[in-house]
C-alpha cells in the first residue's frame, strides 16, 4: 500500500511538471510575455471571437527601431536589458486584458478587444512613444530605439498568418512614414 501511495505522489508530481513545462513553452524566457507560439494560440482565439460576436478587435506589430546599434555598441546584455525595458513599457501602457507578445528578435505585438480601429492608432503612437524613453546606460553612453507600430482591425474571415502579415505591412508603412 506504501509502494502505491508512493507513486501516486511521483505522479501527480510528473503531471504538475508537464504543466508547469507546457506553460512554459508559450513564454519568452527573456521577458515573461508570451513568445510567438502563445500570441499565435491567443490571435486564433482572438479571431474566432471576432467571427463569432462581431466584435472590434486589432493587432498591433511593433519593430524596434535602431535595435542592431544597441547590440553592436554596447553588447547583447545591453540589448537584453533594452529589451526587457521594451516588454515592460508595452505591459505598463495597455490593459490588462490586452495581449503583449515577442514574436522574436525585437519585434512585438499587441492584441487588444473591444478598440476600435482609431483608439488603436492613438495607442500605438503613445507605444512608440513608451519604447523611446527606455533608455540604456552603459558607462557613460545612453542608448535608446524607436519604434514604429502597425495597426490592423481583425476580420472575421482573416487567418492567423492573414493577421500577422497584414500588421507587418503596416509596420514598415509607419516606419517609413517615420523616417521621411
Amino acid at each position: 500500500m506504501a509502494e502505491v501511495e508512493r507513486l501516486k505522489q511521483e505522479l501527480r508530481a510528473a503531471r504538475a511538471k508537464v504543466s508547469e513545462l507546457e506553460a512554459r513553452a508559450d513564454v519568452d524566457p527573456l521577458l515573461d510575455i508570451l513568445n510567438r507560439r502563445g500570441f499565435e494560440r491567443e490571435l486564433r482565439r482572438s479571431l474566432a471571437y471576432v467571427k463569432r460576436y462581431g466584435t472590434d478587435a486589432v493587432l498591433i506589430y511593433i519593430d524596434l527601431d535602431g535595435f542592431k546599434a544597441v547590440n553592436d555598441r554596447l553588447g547583447h546584455g545591453a540589448g537584453d536589458e533594452l529589451l526587457k525595458g521594451a516588454a515592460a513599457a508595452l505591459n505598463r501602457n495597455v490593459r490588462a486584458s490586452d495581449v503583449v507578445a515577442r514574436l522574436g528578435g525585437d519585434e512585438f505585438a499587441i492584441l487588444m478587444w473591444n478598440v476600435s480601429e482609431a483608439h488603436a492608432g492613438a495607442k500605438a503612437r503613445d507605444l512608440e512613444n513608451a519604447i523611446a524613453a527606455v533608455k540604456v546606460r552603459r558607462g557613460a553612453t545612453d542608448m535608446a530605439v524607436g519604434a514604429s507600430a502597425g495597426i490592423v482591425a481583425l476580420s472575421p474571415l482573416d487567418t492567423p498568418a492573414q493577421a500577422i502579415d497584414a500588421a507587418d505591412r503596416a509596420m514598415y508603412v509607419r516606419k517609413r512614414e517615420r523616417q521621411a
